[in-house]
């Protein structure tokens, strides 16, 4: 194992990583990815957790290169800080809220609401509210609260994502079997009592730990980022052959 990979494992462990659920939670398919145990807590085999690691990564990479739009999923309070954040680091969309069904599956309908959303926004912005009544103003502000509440992070999805990220596969399920049905991509961090071969770029960790979960989702940001860089570089050297056979 080299280095790079060692130093990583180090983090993960510092991150609590390595911790799983109780036994009697494991899904079948993670077994081979048990370490041990400690007070009745199964341990994940990080050297392993690595090779999930870098693989997820070398696709975030890709996708980074293409510019491709991935949205970034996760309802539960321990993970939501870290979504928001790579969201914004990327200006991706994302949901941090209750997953609403058919948001991938009926992708149309949804789109038509996130455009009354973004419509309702614009003309507050331009004050062109005020030839409505108090009483019209009002119920407006409610129905768009509500659309806040539900699609206010898919604001940027202007068209089917081309992957998702996803924390905790077992709670996002919804999410996950729409993601599958659209044949979208899945890049996950998953705890021992998730199915692997739901997910197309499984993270075997600890899903419910903040340091966890940041540790996780900031790699893939960071390969993400990578590879944005990598496209941009091949696009200025293609240019620049470009103008010098003109």
């Amino acid at each position: 194992m080299s280095e790079k990979e060692n130093n990583i494992i180090e983090e993960m462990f510092t991150a609590g990583a390595h911790f799983g659920y109780t036994k009697s939670r494991r899904h079948p398919t993670v077994k081979p990815y048990i370490f041990g145990n400690k007070n009745k807590i199964e341990l994940f085999d990080l050297e392993k957790t690595v090779v999930l690691l870098e693989k997820a990564k070398a696709y975030a990479t890709e996708l980074g290169a293409k510019g491709a739009t991935v949205l970034f999923i996760g309802g539960k309070n321990e993970s939501q800080k870290a979504i928001l954040r790579a969201s914004d680091l990327l200006s991706m969309p994302y949901c941090v809220g209750r997953w609403i069904g058919g948001t991938l599956t009926n992708f149309g309908q949804i789109k038509k609401r996130v455009e009354k959303l973004v419509a309702h926004k614009q003309a507050v912005e331009k004050g062109e509210l005020a030839k409505y009544t108090k009483w019209e103003r009002m119920q407006m502000d409610r129905d768009n609260e509500k659309l806040e509440r539900f699609f206010g992070g898919l604001v940027n999805l202007s068209k089917m994502p081309d992957a998702i990220f996803v924390v905790d596969t077992k709670r996002e399920a919804i999410a996950v079997a729409e993601a599958k049905r659209k044949h979208i991509p899945v890049i996950a961090l998953i705890g021992s009592d998730c199915d692997m071969k739901e997910i197309t770029y499984p993270i075997l960790g600890n899903d419910s730990s903040k340091k966890s979960i940041e540790f996780f989702t900031n790699q893939i940001v960071a390969a993400y980022e990578a590879g944005k860089k990598l496209g941009a570089e091949e696009k200025a050297k293609t240019k620049a052959t470009v103008v010098a056979k003109e």
